[in-house]
């Protein structure tokens, strides 16, 4: 049986596409959230970054791995059933926290989110991960969207810089090119959303957003699970997030002090 929030369907569907709508996930922490956004603003962590683009207008703002620094988030991830809903989707009767991120795009904000997978830039890897993306407030155009069955492709998207669009890992032939989803036909799923409401994806879908032109602002929430089945990997370069000093090998499990486990069933 799925959590209640969740139907079967659902369920399917994630496992299917890569890519689901869960209706009202964090809508009864949406304040909170924001209230962390804000705070999180105020005081970037060192992965901080503005996005910055020539010839791109406004402000993209975005950070992570904050959630042990900014006790709103904290008690967003804890409140919330993002343990439950994750394992439902994952299908897995355990779940790790990752890591956060937030993504803020002022009005006029004209940079769009580049098409990628999270998987390459990480080092984790396994079929059984999850990223929740909730605006906190809401979305119409500027909400994400997601290659249907992207996370089921043979070969890894090439994982760029955002700003200056350069490959992120030395060897990039192991990686096939960026798609352009609209250009080549592809099936994308997006959403109009409501503040709380969450895009569940697996860390190999393709995603993007558009940039934000409307006169209100886009703040989003994403939070980043994996299931039973996640091991580290080594990357050749550093990751992102890097998380220096993690002292793992390959094939381990993520350490439980830096990455605690949810939930287990």
């Amino acid at each position: 049986m799925a959590h209640a929030m969740l139907s079967e369907d659902q369920v399917e569907a994630f496992q299917r596409d890569g890519a689901v709508l869960i209706k009202g996930l964090f809508k009864d922490q949406v304040d909170l959230l924001r209230a962390g956004v804000a705070a999180n603003m105020a005081q970037p962590g060192p992965y901080a970054s503005n996005n910055e683009k020539a010839g791109e207008s406004g402000r993209f703002f975005d950070d992570y791995c904050n959630w042990t620094r900014i006790p709103e988030f904290a008690a967003a991830i804890e409140a919330a059933p993002v343990a439950e809903v994750a394992a439902d989707l994952m299908r897995s009767d355990r779940v790790q926290m990752f890591h956060d991120h937030v993504l803020v795009k002022e009005p006029g904000t004209s940079m769009a989110t580049p098409w990628h997978q999270d998987g390459p830039y990480y080092f984790v890897e396994g079929q059984q991960t999850v990223s929740f993306w909730s605006p906190l407030d809401p979305v119409r155009e500027a909400s994400l969207r997601c290659v249907a069955g992207s996370h089921r492709w043979e070969k890894e998207v090439l994982p760029t810089r955002w700003v200056s669009e350069q490959g992120f890992f030395p060897d990039e032939g192991q990686y096939m090119p960026v798609p352009d989803p609209d250009a080549e036909g592809m099936r994308v799923l997006e959403w109009q959303m409501e503040p709380g409401d969450a895009v569940a994806f697996n860390y190999r879908t393709l995603h993007g957003a558009r940039g934000n032109t409307s006169a209100q602002r886009r703040r989003a929430f994403s939070l980043r699970l994996v299931g039973a089945d996640a091991r580290y990997v080594e990357r050749p370069g550093p990751t992102s997030p890097p998380f220096p000093g993690h002292d793992m090998v390959p094939g381990q499990r993520l350490r439980e002090d830096w990455f605690p486990v949810l939930l287990q069933r």
